[in-house]
């Protein structure tokens, strides 16, 4: 196995600009942190060559991944400048049915987003879909209507706990702004045609991706997160890969009852493109795992100029990853997701 060292990130400890006045990406936001410290308002008028000013190339989102031992959930909030794509997605672990529902809104009309993560709720109404995510005094509420599906879960989140908060830079004009937050403890219920399920206790697990950047118009990448406790010990695992290569930065850490050890080092992934729900590899200096899936999700878009395929699968992790002093500890049983996307967006 070859892997690439790379140098230490720049960790940022007070609050920033991630855009300058004319929407170009602030050198002095290029870094990571442990609590959010960004202020991440993205200008609509950003200059490209050829096109109408900035066109197309924001991405907002708000992504929550919900595991627990009946139900696994995805719930997706987004404005993509040129759309706004929202999803609920259930899986019912005991009897394996999915229940579906996405839909996508003409330059984001009904869709509400938060110009920086914590300064209100992100919302989206359309198709007959009403999802909802607000920060609260003790963390998150999620809230989610469909024809079939009711959803109300608290996260709950520590003020000391500390989530992975990252600046990608591709160049001045082309950026992320990425924070994973991982092993939240998540509680409420769900009902899924009329029938309701309590959500909540020691193997309910919440995960936020939430970002706001500047995208290339083709991008693939890994994300690989995984939430447990492991002989008493809380633990977040989060795995990147591709999208970063070549940045200076990565999205990679391991948190320890809600302290962030950053992997500042790019990390290999190997899986079986033919059969995804092969067991999963992800190394490097400072982690090898391996992940078991039990569930394939496969989302498949084509319209032309925007077309995306991701393979999510839902499993569980083993294996070990290393704290910032060089401790090992066991991951086994960690329970998440591994993923490849594909976007032309």
């Amino acid at each position: 196995m070859t892997t690439t060292s790379r140098p230490t990130e720049r960790e940022l400890t007070e609050p920033v600009d991630l855009c300058r006045p004319d929407g170009t990406l602030n050198p002095a936001a290029v870094g990571w942190s442990r609590q959010p410290l960004h202020s991440t308002a993205l200008r609509r008028g950003l200059p490209v060559p050829g096109l109408r000013p900035g066109w197309g190339r924001s991405k907002r989102w708000e992504y929550w991944g919900v595991v627990t031992p009946t139900h696994v959930v995805g719930l997706t909030v987004s404005d993509l400048d040129y759309a706004g794509v929202s999803q609920l997605w259930v899986l019912d672990r005991r009897s394996g049915a999915v229940v579906d529902a996405a839909a996508t809104s003409p330059f984001g009309a009904g869709t509400q987003m938060p110009d920086s993560l914590g300064d209100g709720p992100a919302r989206a109404r359309a198709g007959g879909l009403r999802l909802e995510v607000a920060p609260t005094a003790s963390g998150w509420r999620l809230r989610g209507q469909t024809s079939r599906v009711r959803l109300d879960l608290d996260v709950t989140r520590a003020p000391e706990d500390e989530a992975v908060c990252v600046v990608v830079p591709w160049d001045s004009r082309r950026f992320q702004y990425t924070v994973k937050d991982l092993a939240l403890p998540v509680s409420g219920a769900i009902a899924v045609d009329g029938e309701v399920t309590a959500i909540g206790g020691p193997d309910a697990w919440a995960v936020l991706d939430h970002g706001r950047g500047r995208w290339p118009y083709a991008m693939t990448w890994n994300w690989g997160a995984g939430s447990g406790v492991v002989d008493g010990v809380r633990l977040g695992l989060q795995l990147g890969g591709r999208w970063t290569q070549g940045t200076g930065s990565t999205e990679n850490a391991l948190v320890v009852d809600g302290r962030v050890h950053k992997i500042h080092d790019e990390v290999e992934w190997t899986y079986d493109r033919d059969d995804w729900l092969a067991p999963w590899r992800v190394r490097g200096p400072r982690v090898d795992v391996t992940f078991t899936p039990f569930h394939e999700r496969v989302a498949v878009t084509n319209l032309g100029v925007v077309a995306g395929e991701t393979h999510q699968c839902f499993g569980t992790w083993t294996g070990w990853a290393a704290t910032d002093d060089g401790t090992r500890l066991d991951v086994d049983a960690l329970t998440g997701w591994a993923e490849e996307a594909h976007n032309r967006w």
